[in-house]
């Protein structure tokens, strides 16, 4: 099963009472993004959109990395899709494009943004 998510669709979830912007994935937002994200990458491989991150700062690629970690412990894949470019330089920057990013994933809008499953 695969999976794609939209980062303000998690966010929004995670954040409800706690004062996160859902346009950004920096320090103190970063863990509710994990603590959401783990147990889904654990059972199913997912592709996250990024479209509405507009700012990223070490602890926010760091979530990324634990997440992808974790993925991949399970046998499962993780990869982000409609970056900002901003944001995909700052994860080529430090090494994770090829890694991270799909290069293969389709574009959606802002409004296209839910959660899709398929069959993998």
């Amino acid at each position: 099963m695969t999976g794609t998510m939209c980062f303000e669709d998690v966010m929004r979830r995670a954040v409800t009472s706690r004062a996160c912007e859902l346009t950004e994935l920096v320090r103190g937002c970063d863990r509710y993004l994990v603590e959401e994200m783990t147990p889904i990458v654990r059972r199913e491989s997912v592709s996250l959109d990024m479209t509405t991150v507009e700012r990223i700062d070490a602890a926010g690629i760091a979530a990324l990395i634990s997440i992808y970690r974790s993925a991949k412990e399970a046998g499962n894949s993780f990869s982000v899709f409609n970056a900002a470019p901003h944001v995909a330089e700052l994860l080529a920057l430090v090494g994770l494009d090829g890694i991270l990013l799909s290069q293969n994933a389709k574009q959606t809008s802002h409004s296209d943004c839910r959660m899709a499953q398929s069959a993998a």
